[in-house]
């Protein structure tokens, strides 16, 4: 029964090409719009997190924070002082109380922006003390010399690992020739001075297209940093280093449930608080699949409008058959099997329409991710979705049609001129 079923759909297909194309049209733009937002879609979110991860997965960002004042106003307002901040004892603790789930804690000072004089050029660099968890973190890829070691850390040395680009403005396209040399900087009023002992390879980003005078990034010891500003080993922020193992959103619970109970509970102002690299990263692909989403819905409008196309040309061929209708009903063919015969018809035209519009869909989706420069990938679901989706919609689009060839008096059926 389907067998004959769909031999009769396709020959009936066949002998309108023109109009079968044309129906079968909106289903396509349809389809193929919702496939490629889709694509478009999972391939940003694929982007999203590789960005993400790249930053640091396992991140865990704390910071001293104002207490929410409770229904009788006990957390007072307050200027933040030395002893509500984190300090060199805190630091320690808590790497020993969580040691062999973190790997450190990453401590960052911003010294700020220099400027430097070179061939009547004023260059700009962004100059940072950091310790050592916090320049491993950053994965820097070096081209000449090397990274600060742990001698450098103790002893305050005043060394740089500078950037690939900045060695170039300075020192010309060989990195090697930074090695040694002294890099002096002005910062607001006051001179900086250290030498050079590393060069890492620059990563462009926009900011180098969008501004004339760009910043890169040059790294000195963090206590290097402190003693040059005059300010003590307290910070109002750090980051700690979870395990790969680790689920972050647990160990920052735990992390601030611990330092809390331990350095603020009798603090009347101050604790601490934090959020987790993997939640920025859940709730940019939250936002992302949201985006996608709306946008699909948008483009499956067109798909009503598709299938109002399929199910009025049904209709117009009903109309077209009504004598064939009549001598298969004089033949004792059964109201279902004229029923199934027209639904057959409407499913074979939205699912052949779904299948050209899910290819394009494919095709149109990479072809956009690829100028955008994010990496391919072909949302496998909602493949199976959309050609799901064709064929309810030739189901439900063709039922009326059907249903009324299958309901024609066969006498009248065969009057019909």
């Amino acid at each position: 029964m389907f067998r004959d079923n769909l031999n009769i759909a396709l020959t009936e297909l066949r002998a309108n090409r023109l109009r079968t194309l044309l129906t079968m049209l909106g289903i396509v733009i349809g389809i193929a719009s919702v496939i490629a937002i889709m694509t478009v879609g999972t391939s940003m979110n694929k982007a999203v997190s590789e960005s993400m991860s790249g930053l640091g997965a396992g991140d865990i960002s704390f910071y001293v924070t104002q207490k929410e004042r409770d229904l009788t106003g006990s957390a007072e307002t307050r200027e933040m002082k030395p002893r509500d901040m984190a300090n060199d004892e805190m630091f320690n603790d808590i790497e020993d109380r969580f040691k062999g789930r973190i790997k450190g804690i990453s401590l960052t000072k911003q010294v700020g922006d220099g400027k430097i004089g070179q061939r009547k050029k004023e260059l700009t660099v962004s100059l940072y003390g950091v310790n050592r968890i916090a320049l491993e973190s950053k994965k820097l890829n070096m081209v000449a010399g090397r990274l600060l070691r742990p001698r450098d850390y103790v002893s305050r040395s005043k060394v740089a690992v500078i950037s690939s680009k900045l060695a170039k403005e300075l020192y010309g396209k060989n990195p090697d020739n930074a090695i040694g040399q002294s890099l002096e900087c002005m910062i607001g009023d006051r001179f900086f001075g250290y030498s050079i002992i590393g060069v890492y390879e620059h990563q462009a980003s926009k900011n180098d297209f969008l501004m004339a005078e760009s910043s890169t990034e040059c790294y000195i010891p963090l206590r290097t940093a402190l003693t040059q500003t005059n300010e003590d080993y307290l910070f109002t922020d750090f980051d700690v280093m979870a395990m790969p193992e680790e689920d972050p959103e647990k160990l920052m619970g735990e992390v601030k449930n611990y330092v809390n109970e331990k350095y603020y509970k009798e603090n009347d102002t101050y604790h601490i608080d934090g959020y987790s690299m993997s939640s920025w990263i859940n709730e940019s692909k939250k936002m992302t699949q949201t985006l996608t989403l709306a946008l699909s819905a948008i483009a499956a409008i067109s798909l009503l409008v598709g299938g109002i196309g399929v199910m009025n040309i049904m209709v117009v061929s009903i109309t077209e058959r009504t004598k064939e209708i009549g001598i298969r009903k004089a033949l004792g063919a059964t109201n279902y099997a004229i029923r199934m015969q027209f639904i057959t018809e409407s499913i074979v035209m939205c699912l052949v329409g779904g299948l050209i519009g899910v290819v394009l869909g494919i095709i149109a989706g990479l072809g956009i991710s690829k100028a955008m420069n994010y990496p391919s990938s072909v949302p496998v679901l909602w493949i199976f979705i959309s050609v799901a989706f064709s064929v309810a919609f030739g189901v439900f689009f063709g039922l009326y049609p059907a249903n009324k060839a299958a309901k024609m008096d066969p006498i009248e059926a065969l009057r019909y001129e």
